[in-house]
């Protein structure tokens, strides 16, 4: 059978010594080895069984195996290298953004200290989560929410500095997690460079919680930490919801228009009254034009209908499907509006042989690369 041959840049002794030249670098097509046939298997070790080197890439993705408040099933932890296996069985056109491929992406080895960071943290949020919350009083439980809170602190430092490097080159930072808490740093770092920032949220939950069971940077609390803690975020656009808790609604209706949510039954609800103006397409332009001019997509995978992802941690039912994703994130991508980053999260593999969740996942990342890259004009 014949394999993929590298993609790989030979190496130069004048590589990306200097901002400007890495900045440069970062922008152009990335060199492709005459004899690379994309329609061969993948026996490369990158995503998607690539061999594009992090230095040369326009977009570069930084894998999170972290996993430490997970209310509900944890495994997200081990999302990252479950999808980087299951994405070297993706084939490499694309109905709608063609070869993907060819905008030149890689993604960061995982890292194996947050890994550790992860197991040892998760172990000091069990006794917690089990309990449903930190008790009043409760010295074990207040150590506990100590150390974790202090291994979150960390996990967004570590996120920050992988997401300002990739900045500093010129380059496209995403994330592929680990549990919905981890890409703040990330959102945080680009909010400082594109003031007014939009984020396009694909969820089944709000994550609006407020220190969800005394933990700080909860995965259920994500964006009610970005709404508070990072003013240079204009906008948060909520599709897909159909799990949220009284406090979270009220505080995304007191919230003067800076949080805007499209409720899964919602949705549903407008398809079903019927006629043009209803259908998934019109409900997509409106989902973009709610939007600002630049974009940050955090896509949690159980915003997906859960026979797309049975094992990640808080399955509902309802959700979109893979084709109405694949529609929605194409009307972005031709909206005229910018994709600045964006994130995957709440991959959770199954047990051994079951690889559905890490497939499903692969071809979301896929898609959601093919519609960044190409707002950036960097695929037609």
């Amino acid at each position: 059978m014949p394999t993929r041959p590298s993609t790989k840049r030979p190496s130069t002794s004048a590589s990306t010594k200097s901002g400007k030249r890495a900045e440069s670098a970062a922008r152009r097509a990335p060199f492709i080895a005459p004899d690379f046939d994309p329609d061969a298997a993948a026996t490369g070790d990158g995503l998607f069984g690539l061999s594009t080197s992090v230095d040369e890439a326009n977009l570069v993705v930084i894998p999170v195996p972290y996993d430490a408040t997970t209310s509900y099933r944890p495994g997200t932890a081990r999302g990252p290298a479950a999808v980087l296996e299951a994405s070297k069985q993706v084939d490499l056109e694309d109905l709608q953004y063609g070869p993907v491929w060819r905008a030149g992406f890689a993604m960061l080895p995982i890292p194996k200290e947050i890994a550790a960071l992860s197991k040892k943290t998760r172990t000091a949020a069990e006794p917690v989560i089990e309990a449903g919350g930190a008790e009043p009083g409760n010295r074990a439980h207040a150590r506990a929410l100590a150390a974790v809170n202090a291994a979150s602190e960390r996990l967004n430092a570590h996120v920050a500095a992988e997401a300002r490097a990739i900045l500093d080159r010129g380059a496209i930072p995403a994330l592929l997690g680990g549990d919905h808490s981890t890409p703040f740093g990330l959102i945080r770092e680009l909010a400082e460079r594109h003031p007014g920032l939009g984020v396009l949220q694909i969820d089944a939950h709000a994550d609006l919680r407020e220190a969800f069971e005394g933990f700080t940077y909860s995965h259920a609390s994500i964006y009610h930490n970005v709404m508070t803690r990072i003013p240079k975020v204009g906008k948060l656009v909520q599709v897909g919801i159909r799990d949220f808790g009284s406090r979270e609604r009220a505080f995304a209706e007191g919230s003067r228009g800076r949080i805007e949510v499209f409720y899964d039954q919602a949705m549903r609800d407008r398809q079903f009254a019927g006629g043009p103006r209803n259908a998934w397409s019109a409900i997509s332009s409106d989902i973009v034009k709610s939007l600002p001019k630049e974009v940050y997509i955090s896509f949690d995978i159980d915003g997906l209908t859960p026979d797309h992802c049975p094992h990640t941690g808080t399955p509902v039912p309802g959700g979109l499907t893979f084709p109405e994703v694949c529609h929605l994130l194409e009307v972005l991508s031709r909206s005229g509006k910018k994709v600045v980053g964006f994130d995957l999260c709440e991959v959770a593999p199954g047990a051994p042989g079951d690889e559905w969740d890490a497939n499903v996942g692969a071809r979301v990342l896929y898609k959601l690369l093919g519609c960044t890259l190409r707002t950036q004009g960097l695929l037609r």
